[in-house]
């Protein structure tokens, strides 16, 4: 074995604000983390993979999710991305394998372009003892204190750092056990004492920060699409000796909604609206009520098949809105948390997601507390065809 690539997915990913790390969520039917691990093995040039994760969970998510792939058992990393590398670093000097190169690189960043790989490589043949992708930097860059402005830094000599990086592993190693400050990226471990060399890198590989990273990615790698909207109602009447499952959370009620299955009118009727976008019919077409298996079943299954049916298509979902009607219960308290389970179902951010309520002012079956209605609209982006 002679080059292994570090897939770094240690991070909680807090800046992107979603249920999971960022990795971890869904990019045009694949994990993020997915993609990053066939684009680094694409050329051929990388043996293998080692997972630098957060957790014992997280690694055996690793597993599933990279499964089929050539991946060493994942490591656990540590407080800080520079400790999490050196764990990985650790792993592979301990391992009985002749390995001479390491690649490090984010498993949140999808989508490193053809070709990179070879080239970095390439430069560690010439002599280099580490070789990475960066960019020129083409704005003006100012430094700052405050809201106050104390200079222009020239621009000339910087370059903003990508991944992946390569290195010889000994250097890489020896530097990493003799830092004595934290830094944020490997080559500054190197730089000033062996030669490390930069190579242009590409404005396609974007690193995953915050929830418009994924949608720039989503739009980068979608063919050219259409958009398509469609919008869902459902109503249920309550009844006693039924939990109250609503968007996919139980909130609590005396009362819960009597259907088929768990009756979460919010999630059929956001179920109804992606099967409207899609021009595929209604939840009753793909789950018919007249079938034993849908006996009191969680309605996320309905929604996972629904954002399924989207990735199936070649689609993303640009954005879900959900309207609760009712009077009790106070739907405000249970909003955030509907949002999040609503997003991790379809696997988008939580930021394209909305849930609201409105009351019919005491007026009609839900203004009496018999039953919750809702609406939905979803809206795709769908490829011609």
């Amino acid at each position: 074995m002679r080059v292994v690539a570090l897939l770094m997915s240690a991070g909680t990913g807090s800046r992107f604000g979603a249920e999971r790390p960022k990795q971890y969520l869904d990019l045009r039917g694949r994990p993020v983390i997915r993609h990053a691990a066939e684009a680094l093995l694409a050329d051929g040039l990388v043996d293998a993979l080692l997972p630098v994760v957060g957790s014992e969970a997280d690694a055996t998510l690793v597993a599933r999710l990279l499964d089929g792939l050539p991946v060493l058992p994942a490591v656990r990393g540590g407080a800080t991305r520079q400790a999490s590398v050196r764990a990985g670093l650790e792993a592979l000097a301990a391992a009985a394998m002749p390995l001479g190169t390491v690649l490090v690189h984010d498993a949140a960043r999808p989508c490193p372009p053809s070709g990179t790989v070879k080239a970095l490589l390439a430069a560690l043949e010439a002599g280099a003892a580490g070789a990475i992708p960066a960019l020129a930097v083409t704005d003006t860059v100012k430094a700052v204190e405050g809201g106050r402005i104390t200079g222009t830094v020239p621009r000339d000599g910087l370059r903003r750092a990508q991944t992946p990086q390569a290195f010889r592993l000994a250097p890489l190693l020896e530097a990493h056990r003799a830092a004595l400050a934290e830094v944020t990226d490997d080559a500054a471990l190197l730089e000033a004492a062996a030669p490390v060399v930069w190579l242009p890198g590409s404005e396609d590989n974007i690193k995953v920060t915050y929830p418009e990273d994924l949608a720039k990615i989503e739009a980068r790698l979608m063919p050219a699409t259409f958009p398509a909207m469609g919008t869902g109602f459902d109503v249920h009447r309550l009844v006693p000796g039924r939990k109250l499952i609503l968007c996919g959370i139980e909130v609590p009620h005396p009362l819960g909604l009597d259907g088929h299955s768990d009756a979460d009118v919010g999630l059929h009727a956001l179920c109804d609206a992606i099967y409207g976008a899609l021009a595929e019919g209604d939840i009753g077409r793909h789950f018919p009520p007249s079938e034993a298996e849908w006996k009191d079943a969680d309605s996320a299954r309905f929604l996972r098949h629904a954002a399924g049916r989207v990735t199936a298509r070649g689609g993303i979902i640009t954005h879900a809105d959900v309207t609760l009607i009712c009077e009790r219960p106070k739907i405000g308290p249970h909003a955030d948390a509907m949002r999040a389970r609503l997003a991790e179902l379809m696997g988008i951010p939580v930021a394209r997601v909305s849930v609201k309520a409105t009351t019919t002012e005491r007026l009609g079956f839900t203004g009496r507390g018999e039953g919750i209605a809702a609406q939905a609209a979803a809206t795709l982006l769908l490829p011609p065809g």
